[in-house]
């Protein structure tokens, strides 16, 4: 589909920190018009200086393909005023954690445009809510809503002294990532709209690439599109490796800087916690979300059992290629300082809440049983010392679908019909 209208237009990010940082300055080095905002609570933190300073792109940027991009951008403008932001853009990324969208969606929502395409990262629910907000608030604009199930880049956002720079250091850069419209019919809108956003460089640079691994298994680069969102969310591997990881290797974690004396600001989730047995729990995860796809006639991303072998576990093959790997029996530095540094931390206070607690009701109405999701979803609450299924908004109700049999969902999901609840 001919999305040529996208090129001149400028880009609009909502969200300043560190996905939104870096997808801002990426498009901005390439030369695009890009307008980034954040809420007036963060804006004044997150865009200090930055006027004068740009945003820096700094780090090792690894990638199969060698794809970077380096050096300080400005950016047109960096706001908390969202209409300014996203006045004519033709694309507005959404580059925030799941709790902030609805907040930002009622915002967004009263602003938007005709032929404006809307990229969620990752969507974490957010084009559920999205679509659900729009018919609340009754918006008719003609707007493609997408999601992708990660964002492009591993990134740090340098700290000195305490102090939030506008420095970004990319580690790595993918070259294959998954997306998908709601309704799946947009798919070729949203796609083809996905090539005018440089912060996809490496993937579109690995466009109709295959490798094959020693395995002899064909490893696509470059776009993948899902059959729906629920594909997308489902695909969204952070509940399968954040979660085991941090709930049961919390002693790892809690002790780091003193029974095992080392500097609290070098954990890794990754380089330390991680190991074979929290492992096989992950992979036993992975098999009821594989359950939970067929039983919904959804896709899902190829995730191997040996990928959860590995301290880079699947994400080493999304920007190094499908033989990328490295043993538990050694240490990988390049992860060092990553965190999570506590259990206040989105990787329980988000993806228990949203993708753990969405698996675990899509379980019930399908009859696909979830024991070890909802172990996580057990063992996590009790650390924290609340329920964080019950505490959660991200209900199928919520979402709007919770009344819907699973033709209604399909047709939904697929074809944009909405069915009420009666």
């Amino acid at each position: 589909m001919d999305m040529s209208y996208l090129k001149d237009m400028p880009i609009a990010v909502l969200g300043g920190g560190a996905v939104g940082k870096t997808m801002a300055a990426d498009c901005a080095l390439a030369g695009k018009e890009v307008r980034i905002w954040d809420q007036p609570r963060f804006a004044k933190t997150n865009f200090l200086n930055i006027e004068k300073t740009g945003i820096t792109l700094s780090g090792n940027q690894f990638s199969f393909f060698g794809y970077t991009r380096k050096g300080t951008a400005k950016v047109a403008l960096a706001t908390d005023d969202m209409a300014k932001a996203v006045k004519g853009a033709g694309i507005i990324i959404v580059a925030t954690v799941a709790i902030a969208h609805e907040g930002i969606f009622r915002e967004l929502i009263p602003l938007l445009e005709d032929g404006q395409v809307i990229h969620i990262l990752p969507d974490n629910c957010g084009t559920l809510v999205f679509r659900k907000l729009m018919r609340e608030l009754k918006c008719t604009k003609k707007v493609i809503v997408g999601s992708w199930y990660t964002a492009p880049y591993g990134i740090r956002v340098v700290k000195r002294g305490g102090v939030t720079t506008n420095e970004c250091k990319v580690e790595d850069r993918i070259t294959t990532i998954r997306g998908c419209a709601l309704p799946t019919k947009d798919n070729e809108a949203f796609m083809a709209s996905a090539y005018y956003i440089p912060a996809f460089g490496a993937i579109i640079d690995a466009e109709g690439e295959v490798t094959i691994s020693k395995k002899g298994e064909e490893f696509h680069h470059g776009f993948v599109t899902g059959n729906t969102v629920m594909d997308i969310n489902l695909s969204n591997v952070n509940p399968v490796i954040h979660v085991p990881g941090t709930v049961l290797a919390v002693s790892t974690m809690q002790n780091f800087d003193t029974v095992l004396g080392q500097e609290k600001k070098n954990y890794s989730l990754y380089g330390f916690g991680a190991c074979p047995a929290i492992a096989e729990v992950q992979a036993a995860f992975w098999e009821e979300e594989k359950a939970l796809a067929k039983a919904m006639s959804i896709d899902l991303c190829t995730v191997n059992y040996e990928d959860f072998f590995s301290r880079t576990t699947m994400y080493g093959k999304e920007y190094m290629g499908p033989d990328f790997a490295v043993p538990y029996e050694e240490k990988y530095e390049n992860f060092f300082g990553d965190g999570p540094f506590d259990l206040e931390n989105r990787y329980i206070t988000e993806d228990v809440p949203v993708g753990c607690y969405l698996m675990s009701q899509l379980g019930k109405k399908y009859n696909v049983p979830t024991p070890i999701i909802d172990s996580m979803i057990l063992l996590a609450s009790t650390m924290l010392k609340r329920d964080l299924a019950a505490g959660s908004k991200y209900t199928l109700d919520y979402l709007d679908i919770g009344h819907m049999t699973d033709a209604q969902l399909q047709k939904y999901l697929r074809e944009g019909e909405f069915t009420p609840k009666a």
